[in-house]
This record gives structure tokens, C-alpha cells and sequence, in this order.
């Protein structure tokens, strides 16, 4: 089966805790701590990615590139990157899986991110103004 966004909606709005609204051709997934993840369908992959912190919040984005790419394969099935959003860059973190992955995977993948993100922020947070 190839999940769409419709059926990743309805698996997802049925874990506790986490709370589940489309947003553009995306889903926005809300999880009790407050955090987001969105989740999107695109060709034969589901992606899930949240975002980190800007980069001009970075008192230095050598020093921090340098200890993600030393660090980040600490944090299972996440990887992180740099994108844009309304013309300022962010770190942000994803995952993805197939789009005919298992319901279980999606949901791990979810779970993961969440998980990542406070590792993350967590572990990088000295680089932080």
C-alpha cells in the first residue's frame, strides 16, 4: 500500500498525545511537549522534519556544523540540515521512509523525530546565543 496524507492523518490522530491538522500539503503533527513535526508525501517517500532553531540564533555556524556532522549519528533515523522559510535559514532535523513503509514505521519515525529533537537541542545548545 502507498499511504497518502489522508491515511497518515488518521494513523497518526489515533496516538495519544499528539494532535494532527493538514497545513498546505503537509500535515502538522503537535506532540504534548509542544513540539512540531510535519509530515509530507512526496513521490515514493514519507518525510518528516521539524524545525530546530534559526541560524542566526548560532554564535558560530563552523564550530556547530563541525559538531553536528561529528555527532549526529548518535541520534537514530534522524539527520539534520539547513532550510528555508520565509527567506531565514533554520537547522532542522528529518527522517525518511518509504511511502509503502509499515503503519508501525511511520509511527516510529514520528516518535523518533520528537525524541531527536530534545537530544538535539539538548546536545547543541551551547552553540546557541
Amino acid at each position: 500500500m502507498t499511504w497518502d496524507l489522508a491515511q497518515i492523518e488518521g494513523l497518526l490522530s489515533k496516538h495519544e498525545g499528539w494532535v494532527v491538522h493538514h497545513e498546505n500539503d503537509c500535515l502538522c503533527v503537535t506532540n504534548e511537549d509542544g513540539l512540531d513535526a510535519y509530515v509530507a508525501v512526496s513521490g515514493a517517500q514519507i518525510l518528516v522534519e521539524s524545525i530546530l532553531f534559526a541560524k542566526m540564533q548560532v554564535g558560530d555556524t563552523a564550530a556547530l556544523n563541525d559538531e553536528i556532522l561529528k555527532t549526529h549519528q548518535v541520534f537514530p533515523l534522524t539527520t539534520i540540515g539547513i532550510t528555508v522559510v520565509e527567506g531565514t535559514e533554520y537547522y532542522m532535523c528529518f527522517g525518511a521512509l518509504s511511502s509503502q513503509s509499515k503503519e508501525e514505521s511511520i509511527v516510529i519515525e514520528v516518535e523518533t523525530l520528537f525524541d531527536n529533537v530534545a537530544g538535539f537541542l539538548d546536545a547543541y545548545s551551547d552553540f546557541l546565543n
